[in-house]
């Protein structure tokens, strides 16, 4: 999730609900299901102003920050959303026979992570949560015993899986 407007709202929200940084983070530990929470130096960057403010952050901590201070995850967060230009290459029919062959340029999970503005760990947790399933993750690639990443099949599969 992206913070909007560089996190004035969630500035504004801690300052009606009369919460600092560490109230906020103790106050997420109080909410969480799993008892974690936030820690006080994360709340801190999501929330922050500063040069080390964050504009990223997980899906989990925009939803325990934004329940904290009572607030639709909406109002101060947003979805990114990417796009990757079509080709415009002249060889071959396009898109039929991607499926067929390896992609031109595969990422590692750090790369991913950056292309999608996730964090490894939420990459992990999509491949894990998969596997439960019974699936693989869609774009997922072993070359030996490393990870590698198709940029297209993981953007169809998360489009595919916001649709469902």
């Amino acid at each position: 999730m992206r913070r909007l407007d560089n996190g004035a709202p969630l500035r504004a929200a801690m300052a009606a609900a009369e919460l600092d940084i560490p109230r906020l983070a103790a106050k997420t530990k109080e909410i969480d299901p799993a008892g974690k929470g936030i820690s006080k130096s994360l709340v801190g960057f999501i929330v922050g102003a500063g040069r080390t403010a964050r504009d990223e952050c997980s899906d989990r901590a925009a939803e325990l920050i934004a329940t904290a201070l009572d607030r639709e995850v909406n109002d101060l967060f947003e979805t990114p959303v990417i796009t990757l230009p079509e080709s415009t290459s002249t060889r071959g029919p396009g898109m039929a026979n991607r499926q067929k062959r390896l992609p031109e340029r595969l990422m590692n999970q750090r790369e991913l992570a950056q292309f999608l503005r996730k964090s490894p760990s939420w990459i992990d947790a999509q491949i894990t949560e998969a596997r439960r399933r019974g699936q693989v993750w869609p774009g997922l690639i072993y070359v030996g015993g490393s990870r590698r990443f198709d940029p297209h099949a993981v953007l169809d599969g998360q489009k595919r899986q916001r649709a469902a």
